[in-house]
């Protein structure tokens, strides 16, 4: 497992531990939980098959960045049945589901990686000294192979919004 770094206001760095998918990879398997009072588990791969998936990779929703990155990409792609928008955050699924109600995405795909970082560690997203997700976003096409691939170096920073949708958007 290879290790790199984030940054945090050019201030603090962090270690993200994983490896970053490749484009032209198959997209790992990996599932995260989606309620707090449920052992079940969703799959952002296998749960999703047959549509092309966006991989939203946040740290926390409560933070501005995060919301307004978890909602762009969920109002681009809203009312697209093709397409299918995955936020994934080490938030409880309390916080998300508050998040969502706020944001008035009650369909929004949300999964928590609280409870052990398996998507996070599968995508190569996991900051170890804060255990939350880098951000990022991850395009799969609806045949399970990675097409765009974008990892932050900066937490603060917002991602190439226009280079992912394009990137679905070729897809379609």
């Amino acid at each position: 497992m290879s290790q790199r770094t984030v940054t945090l206001l050019d201030k603090a760095t962090f270690t993200v531990l994983g490896d970053p998918v490749q484009v032209g990879q198959k997209a790992p398997a990996a599932a995260g939980r989606t309620s707090g009072f449920s052992t079940e588990t969703f799959d952002v791969i296998n749960d999703t098959q047959g549509k092309i998936r966006v991989l939203v990779f946040v740290p926390s929703l409560n933070t501005g960045i995060c919301s307004a990155q978890a909602r762009k990409f969920n109002e681009t792609f809203e009312g697209n049945d093709k397409v299918v928008v995955v936020t994934i955050s080490a938030d409880l699924p309390f916080v998300q589901e508050q998040w969502c109600g706020a944001e008035g995405l009650e369909d929004a795909v949300m999964v928590s990686d609280h409870y052990d970082m398996a998507v996070s560690d599968a995508y190569g997203t996991h900051i170890k000294e804060l255990r939350l997700s880098q951000r990022g976003v991850v395009v799969v096409d609806a045949d399970g192979v990675v097409r765009y691939t974008e990892y932050c170096p900066e937490i603060a920073m917002h991602p190439d919004y226009d280079a992912a949708t394009a990137a679905v958007n070729a897809l379609l």
